[in-house]
């Protein structure tokens, strides 16, 4: 029985499904207002889960869940522990605002509760696969959020950008979903388990075994695609053709970190190798420089958004990479202030594109006063991407820079890792903060600028959300003793696996620490690139335009190529010569049929030749006169119909050995299939001489021979195996008791095989049909019923004859009309032309 706390977890995945069912049709009745009716599902699983909080904070996780597949041992099962219940908060509760945000955003677009109905979809996928802890339950949300992904960035499907961008991000994201599946079959291959809670204890001998390295791949490679590490990065900058909330969800805390989620997951089973370390550190590192410097390119907000979202996936999977406690908090910290200020920016950004009708930060400025409450919104986010004290991202940059651990100047060469890592998070840091304070500075400062709308501030749907969310960034940075013990602590501890100790604090002290100093560096670095920036934005325009090509282009090359590929190949296998297809098939047939038999087979005893009776020879001898007949036919028909010799001797053998219903059966099919075959062959005009060149009688025949050699040595072979009875005894046991028939062939037919029986009687049906097709199109008319022939060539006749009167007719009635024209021109030549002009009047 299913236990109230089971019933509500799995309502929690469940229930924006249902509502994505009904959100078109409530969009129908509350219009502008359906934001507000739809965000209150959402709203109301960030209210359910805050009941989890306190008891995940003690330590404890929950377990739910009910039997999916007994029989394969699958549950659809989940495991609330503080990794899971955070990102679940994370997803609910800015997945609130983004209801609200995308009912106004959208307000009267015809497809609007369409949209509202993916976004809802979108986020119960997101909800199934952090709270899953069965890895087929986790796998099918994982797929469903690629789905759902492509709907919603293909949204606008008018426009052949947001197509390809849908298709881009799904192929990418879908060949990551393709690595994970192979990764699942081989945990549970070598585990013998299908939950995740319970592959912990599982960690030392995955390690240690030989299918680490393999899984260890697989799940990166997953991981990567999802969360547009490099060289996967590029479908997400793409992703941004999408409306502006879809990319304040997808791209901020949602489908890009669904991979930052996975690494998480996976660090307990996985993590703490060479291996592990070495690929998260170079990938998180390359990838982190990469998205922050192409975001300096950028001039379009979202743009510029899209690509710092790269830069700090690819921190995170750096700091996950390296390990320790320290960088553990610091990813934790980091993930939960990247969620508030990179959400609370997009909403921003596109506050801006709908109040002024451009995202383009040289066409803005000067928005502060006309966009009162979106200024206030930007600066803090923009405080929170420069991680300024008073922000929880400020925490998060002073426990990355605490990775570094310095009692002398030679450890930064001993450490020399370590020492790259802090160099590369500080430029990417920098870098981030540059881009932060230049859309900043540009949108919102300076010269008011003309822009195609009038600047004016969004409706209360369109700047809340930014603000709470800007709001949260600095609650989570002040009230730090109860976010460390509520949020901090249980999620550190789930990706460590074991328990993590944190205190953070703020306090005078601090101005005198290392990691202080290098968060002062950074701050400087960053404003001197902000200065720069727009002449390092024209230099990477410039070295771009002469490089001449990008992963995109690759991207492109890659999909016209399969493309390319695919239309040769189907070409070369689907040339249209049916002699080829079937001589393909027999051949591989054949060597199906006897290579497994070499060094497995023996030749059967025979039985003596004087224990087969005469009339079993007799039967024997008609099937050898059969295929004679067929092997020296000169024409297809005959041999068809000399086939049919074969068929009789078979149901005779039926007859001899105690199966008359059987044989019955068999003489009925080979007699219809003999008359229906000649009678389509005649039509076919197939009953002429069939010419066939020595090689192709010497190619066929030989075929053939291998093939029916083949066959026999298969029935020698089963012939010597034990007869397995328990299926004919189950047969005759349950025949009568079950369904209520004696004649046991009957049974297995129209109940045990009912279904079998219904497909071979289609099968029939449909070569029917065919048949009817082909004599259609060979007699071209379109009649049907008994004596098709006749009505065919008959009606034509007939036809041909009514046509011909037809004509001759008309053509009477014409000069008859024309004589009386003619004689009534000549009678009354007034009356004509008065007859003519009454009649252009109308015209």
């Amino acid at each position: 029985m299913i236990s109230d706390q089971d019933l509500g977890i799995t309502l929690i995945a469940i229930a924006p499904f249902l509502a994505a069912a009904l959100a078109p049709f409530i969009h129908r009745f509350t219009k502008g207002h359906s934001g507000w009716v739809l965000a209150i599902i959402p709203a109301s699983i960030f209210i359910y889960l805050l009941g989890f909080v306190e008891q995940i904070a003690r330590g404890e996780v929950v377990n739910a869940g009910f039997d999916w597949v007994p029989s394969y041992g699958l549950r659809l099962s989940f495991y609330l522990d503080g990794l899971s219940v955070t990102f679940a908060l994370l997803i609910s509760g800015i997945g609130t605002f983004i209801i609200l945000y995308s009912g106004a955003y959208l307000k009267g677009h015809v497809h609007q509760g369409r949209f509202l109905a993916f976004m809802l979809m979108f986020m119960g996928s997101m909800l199934g696969l952090v709270l899953s802890d069965n890895l087929v339950s986790l796998f099918v949300f994982w797929e469903l959020t690629a789905i759902t992904s492509f709907l919603l960035i293909g949204f606008d499907h008018v426009r052949e950008a947001s197509r390809r961008a849908a298709i881009q991000a799904l192929v990418i994201t879908g060949l990551g979903g393709l690595a994970l599946l192979a990764a699942i079959v081989l945990l549970r291959q070598f585990t013998g388990q299908w939950d995740m809670s319970a592959m912990f204890g599982w960690s030392d001998a995955i390690k240690e075994g030989g299918m680490y390295l393999p899984i260890l791949l697989l799940v990166i490679f997953a991981a990567f695609t999802k969360s547009a590490q490099f060289p996967f990065h590029f479908w997400l900058p793409n992703a941004m053709e999408a409306p502006t909330p879809v990319s304040a969800y997808l791209h901020s805390a949602t489908m890009v970190k669904a991979g930052v989620y996975l690494l998480a997951r996976f660090n307990p089973v996985l993590g703490d190798t060479f291996e592990w370390s070495l690929i998260l550190q170079v990938f998180g590192g390359f990838t982190l420089l990469w998205g922050a410097a192409m975001a300096m390119k950028q001039t379009d907000l979202k743009q510029m958004l899209a690509q710092t979202t790269i830069a700090s996936l690819g921190l995170l999977v750096l700091l996950i990479g390296i390990g320790t406690e320290v960088a553990i908090t610091a990813a934790v910290l980091y993930l939960v202030s990247h969620a508030f200020y990179k959400g609370a920016l997009f909403m921003v950004a596109g506050s801006v594109d709908h109040s002024t009708g451009t995202r383009d930060i040289g066409e803005l400025g000067g928005l502060w006063r006309a966009m009162p409450l979106t200024f206030a919104a930007a600066a803090i986010g923009v405080a929170g991407m420069a991680g300024v004290p008073a922000t929880v991202a400020f925490m998060a940059k002073e426990e990355m820079y605490a990775i570094l651990e310095l009692s002398s100047i030679s450890d930064l060469f001993t450490n020399w890792t370590t020492t790259l890592a802090i160099v590369v998070m500080i430029l990417g840091n920098a870098m981030m903060m540059a881009v932060g304070l230049s859309m900043l500075f540009k949108v919102f400062f300076g010269e008011m600028k003309t822009t195609p709308l009038k600047p004016h501030e969004g409706s209360l749907s369109i700047w809340i959300g930014a603000l709470v969310l800007g709001g949260f960034s600095i609650w989570a940075g002040t009230q730090l003793y109860y976010f460390t013990n509520t949020i901090l602590i249980p999620v550190a501890s789930s990706i460590a696996g074991y328990g993590v100790e944190a205190s953070l604090y703020i306090k005078f002290s601090m101005l005198t620490t290392l990691p202080f100093a290098l968060s002062t560096l950074t701050w400087i670095l960053g404003v001197v690139i902000f200065l720069a920036i727009a002449d390092i934005r024209a230099i990477m325009r410039s070295f771009a335009k002469n490089l001449g090509w990008s992963f995109d282009k690759i991207f492109d090359w890659l999909i016209f190529g399969l493309i390319k590929l695919s239309a040769r190949l189907t070409d070369f296998l689907h040339h249209g010569r049916l002699e080829i297809y079937l001589y393909v098939v027999f051949v591989g047939f054949a060597l199906a049929l006897i290579l497994p038999l070499f060094g497995n087979f023996a030749l059967p005893t025979m039985p003596p030749i004087e224990t087969i009776s005469f009339y079993e020879g007799g039967i024997f001898a008609m099937a050898l006169v059969g295929l004679a007949a067929v092997v020296m036919a000169k024409t297809r028909l005959v041999a068809i119909v000399s086939l049919g010799i074969q068929g009789f001797a078979v149901a005779l053998i039926f007859m001899l050995f105690g199966a008359p219903d059987l044989g019955f059966t068999q003489f009925m099919v080979e007699t219809l299939s003999v008359v229906i075959l000649a009678l389509v062959m005649t039509r076919l005009h197939l009953d002429q001489r069939d010419f066939r060149a020595p090689m192709e009688i010497i190619r066929d025949g030989g075929l053939a021979l291998i093939v029916g050699v083949g066959v026999t040595l298969v029935m020698f072979s089963v012939l010597q195996t034990t007869l397995d009875t328990r299926l004919s005894d189950f047969f005759t046991l349950t025949s009568v008791p079950l369904a209520h028939g004696s004649n046991i062939v009957n049974v297995i037919l129209v109940d045990y095989r009912g279904l079998d029986t219904l497909g071979e009687i289609s099968v029939v049906l449909a070569a029917g049909i065919a048949i009817i097709a082909l004599i259609r199109i060979r007699s071209g008319g379109p009649q049907t019923g008994s004596g098709i022939l006749k009505k065919i060539t008959g009606g034509r006749r007939k036809k041909t004859a009514m046509a011909n009167k037809t004509s001759k007719t008309s053509k009477v009635a014409k000069a008859s009309k024309s004589t009386r024209a003619v004689s009534s021109r000549k009678a009354s030549p007034a009356k004509s032309k008065a007859s003519v002009e009454k009649g252009r009047k109308p015209a």
